[in-house]
């Protein structure tokens, strides 16, 4: 394998099987959302159970979030990206083997905690091998696995409930998981010394050069930005995931096999958006403009299209599909592209802490979303929710072009 691989192949067989990572770990996060209706009778929960069942996942994912960034920037993403596959395949595996209400949320929990390790570790990876003019396609490519997951989750989940059972949804991507561990150790390798460099900053692509201490980061204007946005943008994405199918079922009158048909949709719109927003913020790149504001450039254009979530859903499904594939489009663009921001700005011995605690802030903010919907949704309905969505990204703009900047310690410039 080492042999076949040159440094350039490698490094796209990277991507891909982080890519196939990240299929896996949305099948195993979404499976709640499409079973919705079937958990909901098999535990006798109502919108406020449904809600505590995905704050349990959603709360320790945001708690070690930046745990699991500092892991990977002291130990590294081969390590942490294996053991995290394997923690949340065995928590998805228990998830289906459950049988009563406290052991199905104890393993959601699980796989909250396992999770967080996938993105730290990959934008890591990226980071490492990629430089500026393709960092942000090669970031996108990667992480679009999330969305592609998203996409073919309705129809398997569908079918694996109506071939075997509800618990099969669980156990089979499982037990996938394990095998797609192990091919991440056989192909991950650290690149060769002095294999990136920035086209921008030559002096923070270096593994050896000098890094903010932990203390250090949180000082420093561009962490408290980023973790503001994810605060700010992230509980659309969490919306999408784990209440938009309940939503086209229970209010727009879908079944789970005409789910798995269009359920889809907003998914592939959001992953097809992701791409080609990252790839246009490259092309910028290598037309000679900036990178940092490249991705401010682009994630402006991209935030105005966010309130088209405002169009009223009585027009019929296709519009309410249409109207969420473009809000995804919108939120994964902002998610991708928000890695790369952090890549550009922080030194790189940081990069996967500032993912980490922006993440954790970023589910945070979804969990009290979760927690309002969940609460609000059947007595006040569902058009605050849409009113609130349609002014995140746009308001996320503000912070963006006002905080953040390149970050560089003493030591570095000392060195010039």
């Amino acid at each position: 394998m080492s042999s076949f691989l040159s440094p350039e192949r490698r490094r796209w067989f990277i991507v891909a099987v982080i890519f196939i990572i990240t299929v896996l770990s949305y099948v195993d996060r979404q499976v709640v959302s499409i079973l919705k209706p079937i958990l909901k009778e098999e535990y006798f929960l109502d919108d406020i159970g449904y809600a505590l069942i995905i704050n349990a996942f959603t709360i320790c994912y945001a708690l070690m979030y930046p745990v699991s960034g500092w892991l990977v920037d002291k130990f590294g993403s081969r390590k942490l990206m294996f053991w995290g596959v394997i923690a949340w395949s065995l928590s998805s595996i228990g998830s289906g083997l459950a049988r009563t209400l406290l052991p199905f949320a104890f393993f959601r929990s699980v796989l909250g905690m396992a999770e967080p390790t996938t993105y730290p570790a990959q934008i890591k990876a990226v980071t490492k091998w990629f430089s500026g003019s393709l960092r942000a396609t090669a970031n996108s490519i990667s992480v679009a696995g999330g969305t592609i997951g998203s996409v073919i989750a309705p129809p398997l989940i569908a079918w694996l409930v109506i071939s075997f059972s509800w618990h099969a949804a669980f156990i089979i991507p499982g037990l996938a998981g394990f095998v797609v561990a192990l091919i991440w150790l056989l192909v991950y390798r650290e690149p060769p010394k002095d294999y990136v460099q920035d086209v921008i900053s030559p002096e923070r692509e270096s593994t050896e050069s000098p890094a903010f201490t932990w203390g250090q980061l949180w000082t420093k204007k561009s962490l408290w930005g980023i973790v503001l946005i994810r605060f700010t943008t992230d509980p659309v994405w969490y919306f999408i995931l784990f209440w938009l199918p309940g939503f086209l079922m229970e209010e727009s009158g879908l079944t789970l096999s005409q789910l798995g048909l269009v359920g889809w949709i907003p998914f592939m719109a959001a992953s097809i958006g992701g791409i080609a927003s990252s790839a246009w913020s490259d092309w910028m790149v290598r037309r000679g403009k900036p990178p940092l504001r490249s991705r401010k450039v682009m994630l402006s254009y991209v935030a105005f299209l966010a309130p088209v979530i405002l169009i009223p859903d009585h027009f019929g499904v296709a519009v309410t599909v249409i109207k969420f594939s473009i809000l995804a489009a919108v939120a994964l663009s902002w998610i991708y592209t928000e890695s790369v921001l952090i890549a550009e700005t922080f030194p790189i011995n940081n990069v996967a802490s500032v993912l980490g605690i922006a993440g954790g802030f970023g589910a945070a903010g979804a969990v009290i979303f979760n927690y309002l919907i969940g609460h609000y949704m059947a007595s006040v309905g569902i058009t605050w929710v849409f009113m609130v969505m349609a002014v995140l990204h746009p308001f996320a703009l503000f912070i963006l072009w006002k905080m953040i900047r390149p970050e560089i310690p003493k030591e570095s410039l000392s060195l010039k």
